[in-house]
């Protein structure tokens, strides 16, 4: 029951993250089909059927992402930088935080793509 409420508001959190800047959609997505994978198969099928979150999960079980997806994470991760260096006064955290980013946008890019 559980897992079901999680893959529930994930799935509400990543459709609100298509329209809203900032918000992310695939980790929701991601977050939503394990979710649901382990509480509900019926929720799961309908996850992977839908003409939005469906292709994304293909695009990830086949260990590929659209560079659409890449461009989007890269824009979000640099959106969020910057909104980090302008309103968090500890330079360190913000600095550690910008260097994670980098390094998940350098594997980002490094994945295959469809």
């Amino acid at each position: 029951m559980l897992l079901q409420c999680l893959a529930v508001i994930s799935l509400g959190v990543a459709g609100v993250g298509v329209v809203v800047p900032g918000l992310p959609t695939t980790e929701f997505v991601l977050l939503a089909a394990w979710a649901a994978a382990r509480s509900s198969p019926r929720l799961h099928g309908w996850i992977v059927r839908h003409r939005l979150f469906g292709p994304l999960l293909a695009h990830w079980q086949a260990g590929r992402l659209p560079r659409r997806a890449k461009w989007a994470a890269t824009a979000t991760m640099g959106l969020a930088a910057t909104v980090a260096a302008l309103t968090v006064p500890h330079r360190v955290g913000v600095a550690l935080l910008a260097a994670c980013m980098a390094g998940v946008l350098v594997w980002l890019w490094r994945r295959p793509e469809p």
